[in-house]
């Protein structure tokens, strides 16, 4: 998936209202303008218990009201400051209220909300400020007269001994929603009764029907069985059913269903003659290409755990992958030995075997029939680390059966279905992409690489292969639909677009059902660690709201929105999104200090693993989640998973480098890039940065701009500032030298349009500027050759990046066309 990252704001960036005040979170199923009330009686042993404790604290019962009232709103907002409303008597507008929530038992909790009280109602308490009101108010019991509600106020709580009174905007929250805001509120009483000194923060105020309804109902997807088979015996029976079907096909030529398994059984009973055993990991070191789907399978079909490493990729990166997976086996092509025999060299151990030289042997082609059980490991696939060494996200067969049954489910995938394998072996997404269509005797279009970067040429890949399903980020879907308005065409075969990897725009989804084909889009979402896609939203039709949600569950996946402790949050909250079921994985490749962080145990299903990634969500009252945000430093650039840490790790690796902190950069039409500062021993260039970290990382890893400081700026409590970073970068965008301003119309044009596509400023560009040094990417490159009316090719712009010399080729093409 899955990083830009998204379009969502940061977790809990709309905790806040206009102002600074605790945001209360909207949920209303049918909106209707006007008011509502709920009253919520307390049990009356209860209010008996709170004024007893109240004695004994030495505080008003309001203290203790106000308390319970505090940890909702905290509860609600996904955020321990609290800043609210407070209705004192004599008074007919709400005093700001501030309170920290964090952890502690409910007596501290109640002594420290009763310093807070004190404060409000001290003399000389002003008003709110100008800027905004509190969204929630708390009047103490007593007080004469309603809760005003207005443009600001949409709940407001009367506590007393006796009853919680709530109003509230119906347009915002419906009857429901106060109901459990008040039961909230009631139970958070009942716990300061039963035991002022249990802490506050392990136990859940939700009731055990919410409860119920969350993690039986919202988070859990429907039940599907599944075959008591692995995928490459289901696909035996497909080879056997139909042998003469074509499987898979590559720049013309198709291998049949036939031919495809006997060339994957060649490929396993060599494995397991040169010693593989169960589990064991194999790394398939090729291009997508037809050598590749016969590896692939090989190595599920003996047995082994597949790794995929893209050839291209540095050979340090390789030799980490390999040895982090504990990998003695490679299989490769002869033309993609290059950057693996260097890290080869390093790892003398690791044997080297030509998939052509196994697979045109005139030997044994027939099935192995091993008894490979549901969780055995099937593969394992590399993501950023925050520790500066990538880690291997292990996954077992009944996960990848499980997901490659959803995608057949939701994407429509059939017997003849045209799947398209687009993504890099690297990306997770491509191996559903490989193997779908052949468990339902469809047919995989393995589309090349230099197609994919020349979107003209790509959508007559599609044309021509007669793609039924397609899977692509969201940003090659812009570059995919800003070529079909500039040169509308028909798709006619096309009935499934899937999206990931990236947060899906409204604006995006809009634009494609406005004037692109008349096709089914998916939004799909999933981690890596989660056997890839877990939520499918199926859209015939754009969404009423900008925001698009994530869907439900797919089969088999349970899905929770919680807190710290992994107790689930209020509907409407913002919370962990994290995972159970058959999808999670069975942790980190030999790396037992983050697998022990990320994988636990489901507290609410004994016996299932739970996965926690980074990834924060809520409910909304259609029933689908929808996507905010990540806590950590993680991000996600060109669809691949990129952890700050190690990009930042890796530079502090570089000779001379003392300090050094990486920060994102560009808008999010524009994809965002990253924007590297260092601080170092002596004269180290940003040539010098780029280069070693080219050799160390891939090209996605590798930051767009260098910039040298003397020191990293600090915040008040000694921590890099990284927004001033941010800022910094922006204003600077990336580092070169000075050539002089573009001079012909070609080279203003061209600069014209770099800017937009790469997000700066017109008057920065140069005209011995080099397109890629600015941060552009083989997709930006596609972009700007569909925004200059194909005058260029992506080609053309790899062969002359510096803007001068793309520039006088646009004046000769221009002047022979004359």
């Amino acid at each position: 998936m899955a990083a830009t990252v998204t379009e969502a704001r940061v977790p809990g960036s709309d905790r806040r209202a206009e102002g600074g005040f605790t945001a209360v979170p909207r949920w209303a199923r049918d909106p209707v303008p006007g008011t509502g009330e709920h009253i919520s009686r307390v049990p009356g042993e209860v209010t008996a218990a709170l004024r007893a404790r109240a004695r004994e604290l030495g505080v008003p019962l309001t203290a203790v009201l106000l308390a319970a009232h505090a940890k909702v709103l905290a509860l609600l907002s996904g955020d321990p400051e609290v800043r609210s409303g407070y209705l004192a008597p004599g008074r007919t507008a709400p005093l700001p209220f501030e309170l920290t929530v964090g952890p502690g038992t409910w007596r501290r909790l109640v002594l420290d909300a009763r310093r807070a009280e004190a404060a409000v109602l001290s003399p000389g308490t002003g008003s709110p400020s100008p800027a905004g009101g509190p969204e929630a108010v708390f009047a103490p019991a007593g007080h004469e007269g309603d809760v005003p509600l207005d443009g600001t106020v949409l709940l407001g709580i009367s506590a007393g001994e006796e009853l919680l009174r709530l109003r509230h905007r119906t347009d915002l929250l419906d009857a429901d929603c106060a109901a459990r805001i008040g039961g909230y509120h009631r139970a958070a009483l009942e716990a300061i009764a039963a035991d002022p000194d249990a802490p506050h923060d392990r136990g859940s105020l939700l009731s055990a029907d919410e409860l119920r309804f969350q993690l039986d109902g919202l988070g859990a997807g429907p039940r599907r069985a599944l075959p008591d088979r692995r995928f490459h015996e289901l696909f035996e029976e497909r080879a056997r059913g139909h042998p003469d079907a074509v499987a898979v096909v590559h720049r013309g030529h198709g291998l049949t269903y036939a031919d495809l398994d006997t060339r994957a059984n060649r490929v396993a009973r060599s494995l397991l003659a040169e010693g593989l055993g169960p589990e064991d990991t194999v790394a398939v070191v090729t291009e997508r290409d037809l050598h590749w789907a016969a590896g692939v399978l090989g190595v599920l079909k003996a047995g082994g755990v597949y790794l995929p490493v893209d050839p291209r990729h540095p050979p340090g990166r390789i030799g980490a992958m390999l040895t982090r997976a504990g990998c003695s086996y490679v299989l490769t092509t002869p033309g993609s030995t290059g950057q693996l025999d260097r890290a080869l060299a390093t790892l003398p151990g690791t044997r080297r075997l030509l998939v052509p030289d196994l697979t045109d042997r005139a030997t044994d082609g027939t099935d192995l029939g091993l008894d490979i059980p549901a969780d055995r490991l099937a593969y394992v696939f590399f993501t950023s680390g925050s520790t500066g060494e990538p880690k291997g996200a292990l996954c077992e067969h009944a996960g990848l059966l499980n997901h490659l049954y959803a995608k057949i489910d939701d994407l429509g995938i059939g017997e003849g279905t045209v799947v398209a394998q687009t993504a890099s072996q690297c990306f997770d997404i491509s191996l559903w992409q490989l193997l779908a269509g052949l468990l339902t005797g469809g047919r995989t279009l393995l589309v090349e690489q230099d197609a994919i970067l020349d979107a003209d040429r790509f959508l007559d890949r599609i044309a021509e292969g007669r793609v039924n399903v397609l899977q692509v980020v969201p940003s090659y879907l812009d570059v995919i639909l800003s070529a079909l308005e500039r040169v509308p065409r028909d798709l006619p075969d096309l009935r499934c677009v899937s999206v990931t990897g990236e947060a899906l725009r409204g604006e995006l989804v809009q634009r494609w059902f406005a004037g692109g084909p008349a096709v089914r889009l998916v939004n799909a979402y999933g981690l890596t660690e989660t056997s890839d896609d877990t939520h499918h939203e199926v859209m015939d039709r754009a969404p009423a709201t900008g925001r698009i949600p994530l869907g439900r569950p797919i089969a088999n996946v349970h899905q929770y929105v919680v807190d710290e402790n992994l107790l689930p949050v209020p509907l409407g909250a913002p919370g962990a999104i994290v995972f159970s079921g058959v999808c999670v994985g069975r942790g980190y490749v030999n790396d037992a200090e983050r697998t022990a962080l990320a994988y636990l145990e489901d507290p609410h299903r004994p016996g299932q693993r739970l996965y926690r990634g980074g990834d924060f969500g809520r409910w909304r009252p259609d029933g689908k989640l929808e996507f905010l945000g990540r806590r950590d430093a993680q991000v996600k650039i060109r669809g691949f998973r990129v952890e700050i840490g190690e990009v930042e790790n890796t530079l502090l690796r570089v000779p001379g480098v003392t300090d050094c902190a990486v920060v994102v950069t560009g808008a999010e039409g524009h994809g965002r890039q990253l924007a590297a500062f260092c601080a170092s021993e002596g004269a180290v260039t940003a040539e010098d940065l780029r280069e070693r970290l080219t050799e160390l990382l891939p090209a996605y890893m590798v930051p767009a701009s260098f910039h040298r400081l003397d020191r990293l700026p600090l915040t008040a409590n000694g921590k890099t500032d990284r927004k001033a970073l941010t800022a910094l970068a922006e204003d600077l965008g990336p580092a070169r030298d000075s050539g002089g301003a573009p001079r012909t119309p070609a080279e203003r044009r061209l600069a014209a349009e770099w800017a937009t596509e790469l997000g700066l400023p017109p008057g920065r560009i140069r005209r011995d500027d080099n397109f890629f040094d600015l941060g552009g990417t083989s997709l930006s490159a596609v972009r700007l050759a569909v925004s200059l009316d194909r005058v260029i090719s992506p080609r053309d712009l790899a062969g002359r990046p510096v803007l001068a010399d793309l520039a006088r080729l646009i004046d000769t093409r221009t002047s022979c066309e004359r």
